[in-house]
């Protein structure tokens, strides 16, 4: 008896600290991540932000702020990961995030998410704004991001461009052809702005030019934003 007693204690102990190497594993795994939701801010915001931008989720500026151009990046995020949508990066939204293997809108990997969508929005803003101001370049630009980055519309640069609502394009560049026309650098310096972060016109997610259009719909259900050139901006 007393020589099984000598087997077994060893075996226990051993066991026991195993089982307490496993436990300060998890442990430490789990203080590695904050949860990280509106209102928050740092540093921990800020590169949240960065790789969701990086991966084709716009968040908008890079400041560590987590405001509503944050969450809806995290809520599409978790929506193209099927994971729970609460607009609230936790550990598995992190965890996803942080990976190699998380789903990017649009295509495979960050640098050619990025690729197609420059590609795309300075296409657009040189069709839809050739003759306008850089910062009016800029906007159109951010129309663009914004409707990505917004539930009601579809989630990537490309597609957004080319919706079509009752058979009808969203935007006449691609009813008229000049969408394919090789945007000038004035158009491809706007959209790599645009890209960034920037948001001339805040949140909106239409525009139009009142001497070619009415845009009766979009005064009467919209929110004036501002004009620039011939250009103005609505939410």
């Amino acid at each position: 008896m007393k020589t099984n007693l000598k087997r077994i204690v060893p075996i226990l102990l051993l066991l026991i600290l195993i089982f307490s190497n496993i436990t300060s594993v998890y442990a430490a795994n789990d203080s590695t991540y904050t949860n990280l939701k509106f209102g928050c801010r740092g540093e921990k915001v800020a590169m949240l932000q960065k790789t969701l931008n990086e991966k084709g989720f716009s968040a908008g500026k890079v400041d560590g702020i987590y405001g509503k151009n944050t969450e809806k990046a995290v809520i599409n995020f978790q929506k193209a990961n099927k994971i729970v949508i609460d607009g609230i990066a936790g550990k598995q939204t992190q965890s996803l995030l942080y990976s190699k293997t998380t789903t990017s809108r649009g295509t495979s990997t960050s640098r050619d998410s990025y690729s197609t969508d420059l590609y795309w929005l300075s296409r657009i803003i040189h069709a839809e704004a050739e003759g306008e101001p850089y910062s009016g370049k800029v906007a159109v630009g951010s129309v663009i991001l914004n409707r990505v980055a917004s539930r009601d519309f579809p989630n990537t640069v490309k597609s957004v461009i080319f919706e079509y609502y009752q058979n009808i394009p969203q935007f006449s560049p691609v009813a008229e052809g000049t969408i394919y026309n090789n945007p000038s650098e004035e158009s491809i310096k706007a959209a790599k702005e645009a890209l960034s972060g920037q948001k001339p016109v805040g949140n909106s997610t239409y525009f139009f030019n009142p001497k070619k259009a009415e845009g009766k719909w979009i005064v009467k259900n919209k929110t004036y934003v501002a004009q620039i050139g011939e250009h103005v901006f609505y939410k």
